[in-house]
């Protein structure tokens, strides 16, 4: 079983959001449900995670709860292959070109910016 040290000596992906209602920034660590903290400075907040983040581990070993370790971001190649209908593929092409860029960026585009679409099927959001 691994100690607490082990998992502070880890690397975690931290996320920074701008909070807009008080002018600050949160930050969390995803693998860590409930990691979080909030600050008035990004370098404020690093700081602060971390301390977050070692109250958080200290507790979860404590009590005996399973501490995940970081996704490893090296496991992802960043492709995977896609069969569409000849009539997208065509017509991603032309808008693409359109855009003066490759198919690949402007899929890649396309994916970012439609990333947070709810999966409910009832959604009215729409693309």
């Amino acid at each position: 079983m691994k100690k607490n040290n082990d998992y502070l000596k880890m690397n975690y992906r931290i996320e920074v959001v701008k909070d807009e209602i008080e002018d600050g920034y949160i930050l969390s660590i995803p693998e860590l449900k409930g990691c979080i903290t909030t600050a008035e400075t990004i370098e404020e907040g690093m700081i602060m995670i971390e301390d977050a983040k070692r109250e958080w581990i200290k507790a979860a070993i404590e009590e005996g709860i399973k501490v995940p370790e970081p996704i490893d971001s090296n496991r992802y190649s960043g492709q995977f292959k896609l069969r569409m209908p000849k009539s997208l593929h065509k017509e991603l092409m032309e808008r693409a070109k359109k855009e003066g860029t490759s198919m690949n960026q402007y899929c890649v585009y396309l994916l970012s910016k439609y990333d947070n679409i709810p999966t409910n099927r009832h959604s009215k959001t729409a693309i």
